[in-house]
């Protein structure tokens, strides 16, 4: 095998593929990454066994090929050389990499060990289109429900779903939950659970180049296509909850607030709550036409902030201060629905225009 890329475009491939290289002493071959050349198209893989990445590399000259490599070592490696042609060479498990005046031999494996990459199989393939900045805002705004749980498996992972000819995208942790539609009028049907790793490998590995992310879904696997590279992923197995019955239609009291005003007395409040867990009080005053958001008094003190709105009723609520700086932080909008229904029920809150968005936040007992 023989190559001749520029070090920049190799060591941001190396940087994007080492990064699902896995530790794993019985698998030692996952460290590596597979450099694969045929009829002048080069592809670094590296993968977990749960997920794969493939970055499609253009080089200036090549000869057919193939060797894994230890992907944190190349990584490393390009990247502390100079700007300009790197070749790679390989022969038997030996890996030559030249550049300038400067040269290393790297121990390779020979590729049987390394594992064969299930492919998605396109005719049966569900396949959806979605703008590079929809789905980062989509994915990005659920994520932050997803959990750490891992004896919930199902919870920890991004739930695409179609439901009335919308593909949409959920997320929940039993505490809260986040909904938001990615793209209407579609035609088929989908619903699976990708785990929520798998959705951050795909968000940091787009490039500011990328102007739209293909996905495809078949029986077991996605895949993310974004330009060069492909992300492809098993489905975390089980049930996802129906979640749309969590979701309450009608709030008692419905507040139409700015996003920037509830961020900062939210952050007030939850410097004064870490002592008791973050929690915070949201109570609205018919009388005053306020939202007053305050923290529950401990040792630090205490600490009251008001927002004039229009209030029809007064209720109340403790909330994780947390949960709700989360929940507005990825709103995409600067005027924010806030429903609340008292102290045993749920907040619900909304992009006041589109309402493409929703994130509920169970209450926290007083």
């Amino acid at each position: 095998m023989e190559l001749k890329v520029d070090q920049s475009k190799l060591s941001k491939a190396l940087a994007i593929v080492s990064k699902v290289a896995a530790s794993r002493a019985t698998l030692p071959i996952l460290n590596n990454v597979l450099i694969k050349v045929v009829k002048n198209k080069v592809t670094l893989t590296a993968t977990n066994l749960d997920m794969a990445i493939i970055d499609y590399l253009p080089v200036s000259s090549s000869k057919d090929g193939e060797i894994t490599v230890p992907a944190r070592l190349l990584a490393d490696f390009v990247a502390n050389l100079p700007k300009g042609d790197i070749e790679i060479s390989s022969k038997d498990t030996k890996v030559t990499i030249s550049s300038s005046k400067y040269q290393s031999v790297i121990n390779g494996s020979d590729v049987s060990d390394f594992p064969e990459l299930p492919e998605i199989n396109e005719k049966k393939a569900v396949i959806f289109k979605v703008p590079v900045e929809d789905f980062k805002n989509g994915v990005s705004s659920v994520k932050i429900a997803a959990s750490n749980d891992m004896t919930r498996p199902a919870l920890t992972g991004i739930y695409f779903n179609t439901n009335e000819s919308v593909l949409c995208v959920a997320a929940t942790d039993g505490y809260r939950l986040a909904e938001k539609k990615l793209i209407s009028d579609v035609k088929s049907e989908v619903k699976a659970i990708v785990p929520a790793s798998t959705v951050t490998e795909v968000l940091s590995s787009i490039s500011e180049e990328t102007e739209e992310v293909e996905i495809l879904f078949d029986e077991s696997q996605v895949c993310f296509r974004m330009g060069e590279i492909e992300v492809t992923s098993k489905y975390i197995d089980g049930s996802f909850p129906d979640y749309r019955k969590l979701i309450p239609e009608n709030m008692e009291v419905d507040l139409n607030l700015k996003k920037s005003e509830l961020l900062r007395v939210t952050k007030l409040a939850a410097l004064f709550a870490k002592e008791v867990g973050g929690s915070i009080i949201l109570e609205t005053s018919k009388s005053d036409g306020v939202l007053k958001v305050s923290s529950v008094i401990n040792e630090f003190g205490e600490n009251t902030s008001e927002i004039e709105v229009k209030v029809s009723q007064d209720t109340k609520v403790i909330l994780n201060s947390r949960y709700l700086l989360d929940a507005l932080n990825v709103l995409d909008s600067e005027d924010v629905k806030v429903g609340i229904s008292g102290n045993l029920q749920p907040i619900k809150i909304e992009n006041k225009k589109s309402l493409d968005y929703v994130h509920i936040i169970m209450p926290l007992k007083g």
